[in-house]
């Protein structure tokens, strides 16, 4: 993060006298989320993490209109007014009605350089915390000429593609009510809605399910419900490392258009190449002939839910050749195959297969003990108010204190593709890092140029 110098304003979301709290009904997400982190606070091993996004406004600020906006905001989604209550049988929430909410002001000073701005917003970013409400902070950094906006979260209310809703949202929010007009945002969906058809729709869901099958089939293979991350970290099982956060650029905006062109004369879509990419350059780097890993896909689809804040995010397992010599059409073959499977399956929810087929990890305080396989893959210009990202700045910052793991996901922005990832910062981690962050690189270019990997 790096910011000019200014005012830190927070505007704190309180709860107004008298308010009303229906009952609310969590998704399973946010109730494994939750289990862990009250586990890992009772056990002292508690690790520090948000996810948050930042925009500009240029011009002298109305402060009165971005404190109605912040206010709109986290009136408008019902996800950021929920409380949770561990109950026996489940976690529950309530919900502060909109009219129940308010915003504080709460001046934290001014920061007289970029880099106490950035330390600044960190010291807030991390105070999000699931056990206590509220799980969002909002405020901006004001100058005469312009202001950052932030807020930060913890993922139990929000995903990586709340992040651009959230921006959307306080921007269009502020220009309204700035302009001296009413925000006309369309109507959103309620991420209580969504976990309530959630849990209708798995309510009889058990171990012997013919839906299970085809993870039972991936467990097979692979030996366990989370496959490992083929390549050497030099990590220690259950030991948590400071941890490295780090974005590499890996192909330009010109070059993902050759990208297209390229999965275009195959038959697939992007998401197909960048997928069979990694298989590959995990293999070459000394990984499996089958590349066996698991799946973030967006639980939003294109109706109510694609303006939502919340998690809105299912897992689901990949698996597909990659072999030596195989040639691109190929792989790119059985990998339309594995996903064409994969979304026969996609409502079945993750943590109820985790809870149901792998019980002792599931009822560990840590999500993983090992650094998992993970494939995850987002093109933000799809997401609402993006023909106005460069001209906002926007941006999304994620951070942990702390990891035992390799972590990484491929962001596809106006400007090109990136990879993000968070990783114990070791010696060792770091040297793997780099090598696939090469060998993934030469092998988009390669496709990009030759066709082939």
């Amino acid at each position: 993060m790096k910011f000019a110098p200014g005012d830190v304003y927070e505007w704190r979301m309180v709860a107004a006298d008298g308010n009303e709290q229906p009952s609310g009904v969590t998704s399973f997400n946010q109730e494994k989320h939750f289990s862990v982190a009250q586990e890992a606070r009772a056990a002292d091993d508690y690790l520090t993490t948000y996810i948050a996004a930042t925009f500009e406004l240029p011009g002298p600020v109305d402060r009165e209109a971005l404190g109605a906006a912040l206010l709109y905001f986290v009136r408008r989604h019902d996800v950021l007014r929920s409380t949770f209550q561990q109950l026996t049988g489940g976690l529950s929430c309530d919900v502060l009605a909109p009219e129940h909410v308010e915003l504080e002001p709460v001046d934290h000073g001014f920061a007289e350089s970029p880099s106490a701005v950035r330390d600044r917003l960190h010291q807030i970013f991390r105070g999000v915390d699931p056990l206590v409400w509220p799980m969002i902070r909002l405020g901006a950094v004001i100058r005469d000429d312009s202001a950052t906006v932030w807020f930060s979260c913890d993922h139990a209310v929000a995903d990586g593609l709340s992040m651009p809703v959230g921006v959307h949202d306080i921007a269009e929010a502020y220009l309204a009510y700035a302009d001296g007009r009413t925000p006309a945002l369309p109507e959103t969906g309620s991420y209580l809605a969504f976990s309530h058809e959630q849990r209708d729709r798995n309510i009889d869901l058990h171990v012997d399910d013919p839906r299970l099958d085809r993870w039972k089939a991936f467990i097979a293979g692979t030996g366990s419900l989370f496959p490992r991350f083929p390549l050497d970290m030099g990590l220690e099982p259950g030991r948590m490392y400071p941890a490295a956060n780090e974005s590499t650029c890996l192909l330009t905006a010109e070059e993902m258009k050759g990208l297209e062109t390229v999965c275009r004369d195959v038959g697939g879509k992007v998401h197909m190449g960048l997928l069979a990419a990694v298989g590959v350059a995990v293999r070459k780097e000394g990984g499996p002939d089958v590349h066996r890993t698991l799946m973030p896909v967006s639980d939003r689809g294109n109706g109510p839910y694609a303006q939502a804040m919340g998690w809105f995010v299912n897992t689901m397992p990949i698996a597909f050749p990659v072999g030596d010599g195989r040639s691109f059409g190929a792989v790119m073959e059985d990998v339309r195959a594995a996903l064409d499977d994969m979304w026969q399956h996609i409502d079945v929810p993750f943590v109820r297969v985790w809870e149901l087929l792998a019980p002792d990890e599931y009822c560990a305080h840590h999500y993983w003990p090992y650094s998992v396989n993970w494939f995850s893959y987002f093109d933000v210009r799809r997401s609402p108010g993006a023909e106005f990202h460069m001209e906002r700045n926007a941006r999304a910052h994620v951070w942990a204190e702390g990891s035992g793991w390799f972590n990484f996901w491929l962001v596809r922005t106006d400007t090109g593709l990136y990879m993000n990832a968070i990783y114990a910062g070791t010696d060792r981690a770091k040297e793997t890092k780099r090598a696939l962050d090469g060998t993934l690189r030469r092998t988009l270019r390669n496709l990009v140029d030759h066709g082939v990997f």
